[in-house]
């Protein structure tokens, strides 16, 4: 049985105000679960039903066992799913290395479920490291995490100010842009970075002016624009393909 105090603080982490000035962050699913227990991120405490509990071997696991409607109440998603998980947030020791890297650039990417997506293909394509600008959405918000249906695990992610890392990397610049040339017509080299802009707003001027080869995916329906986190894949996967 869970106590009232960390039944609250569990549900604390419904509030950015909450989650964003954590130390842990929040990881829901035997999935996620599953694969968290097999890399080197930290698992602070588990909280799970008995019948998840009985099926793991290691001794050392912190698990709280909880009731179902225990779980109910603890969760974020529609519907419970036998584990939560409390993580440590990883912090990055070694600096970003650009060279012989193709990294992926979100300049004001802010849904959450876009954010989690670009990096579960990101993933995909193998493209392990993506920036992050201030104002995009945080990696450890509890959508993001749950979109990136466990990537982030192998996706490194930071936040930095982007005009300082494209000027000192002096490496090539790809921006997706509707007036750039057709992607298909376009060789991506094997280093460099691909920016991607905010939803609504694109690319922010200052970082266009850096961009050193503009990309645009050729339309051939009606449809105004692209999801960002579409346009990524298509992009990456171009990319992968050469």
């Amino acid at each position: 049985m869970i106590n009232k105090n960390e039944l609250k603080y569990i549900q604390s982490f419904a509030h950015k105000k909450q989650w964003a000035q954590e130390s842990v962050f929040i990881v829901e699913g035997p999935k996620l679960v599953a694969e968290l227990l097999d890399s080197d991120w930290i698992i602070e405490k588990i909280y799970a039903t008995v019948e998840w509990a009985d099926k793991q071997t290691d001794p050392s696991l912190n698990i709280q066992i909880v009731e179902a409607f225990e779980l109910e109440k603890m969760t974020q998603l529609q519907k419970p799913n036998q584990v939560i998980a409390l993580v440590e947030k990883k912090l990055y020791r070694a600096p970003l290395e650009f060279k012989e890297k193709f990294t992926l650039v979100l300049d004001g990417v802010q849904d959450p479920g876009n954010m989690g997506t670009i990096i579960r293909t990101a993933d995909w394509f193998g493209c392990t490291q993506v920036i992050v600008s201030e104002d995009s959405a945080n990696l450890y918000n509890p959508k993001v995490i749950q979109s990136t249906m466990g990537s982030f695990l192998r996706v490194r992610v930071a936040a930095v100010e982007i005009t300082d890392v494209l000027k000192e990397a002096n490496l090539p610049v790809y921006g997706a842009l509707l007036e750039g040339s057709s992607l298909y017509q376009t060789k991506l080299t094997k280093e460099g970075f691909l920016v991607i802009g905010n939803e609504s707003k694109g690319i922010r001027p200052e970082i266009i002016s850096m961009v050193t080869q503009a990309v645009s995916i050729p339309k051939f329906g009606a449809a105004e624009s692209l999801n960002a986190a579409v346009a990524s894949g298509i992009i990456l996967s171009h990319w992968k393909s050469q």
